[in-house]
């Protein structure tokens, strides 16, 4: 199944950026470019980034000009976050472009990338939930709390690999069809965002 495929990569991308746990350390990909799992690495390892650029730019004491810097590093991960899913897209347009869709075939409410957005970002939130039951540190209470909130998180995981799993599966059988739009972000614009605009 395609879901417990980028489960595994998922785990494997956030295995390894924890070994150094730095933003800026050197990304490496293994799998071979115009591989499906290329695409779903990348993707895991810009989300991981940003999670912990996320953890960053919330401390209070962090210094404004970093801060800054650190938002227009954050806008631009999410521009490459939003790349990554259209691309992931691309690859299932081009798999599934031959077949025949049926007449009675109906649209999903998300394309299948965007769903394997929610399914990376969930991985991020299993590993961290997990070390708050792992930690030594924390209360009775906040480890069993967190403990129940892993377990809500590990079901999410197997309804939404079930949901991707079955919406591929009637992709592939013409029962539902792809059809993708643009993000179209505006305000990384020149032209769009009227900050930058009159700036020019």
């Amino acid at each position: 199944m395609f879901s417990a495929v980028a489960n595994r990569i998922f785990q494997e991308s956030i295995a390894k950026y924890h070994r150094l746990d730095k933003v800026d350390q050197p990304f490496e990909n293994s799998y071979p470019k115009g591989d499906i799992a290329h695409l779903l690495y990348r993707k895991n390892w810009i989300d991981t980034v940003q999670w912990h650029y996320e953890d960053i730019i919330r401390d209070p004491d962090i210094d404004p000009e970093e801060a800054l810097l650190l938002k227009r590093q954050i806008d631009s991960s999410n521009q490459d976050r939003t790349d990554l899913v259209e691309y992931i897209d691309s690859y299932f347009l081009l798999k599934y472009e031959s077949v025949e869709i049926r007449d009675n075939a109906i649209i999903n409410t998300e394309s299948p990338a965007w769903a394997i957005d929610r399914l990376s970002i969930l991985a991020l939130k299993i590993y961290h939930m997990q070390e708050e039951v792992d930690r030594k540190d924390a209360s009775g209470d906040h480890v069993e709390k967190c403990r129940q909130k892993l377990n809500v998180l590990l079901e999410q995981r197997v309804d939404l690999s079930i949901a991707i799993d079955q919406l591929l599966a009637d992709i592939e059988l013409g029962n539902k069809y792809m059809k993708v739009y643009k993000q179209m972000k505006m305000y990384n614009d020149d032209e769009l965002n009227p900050v930058l605009r009159g700036q020019k």
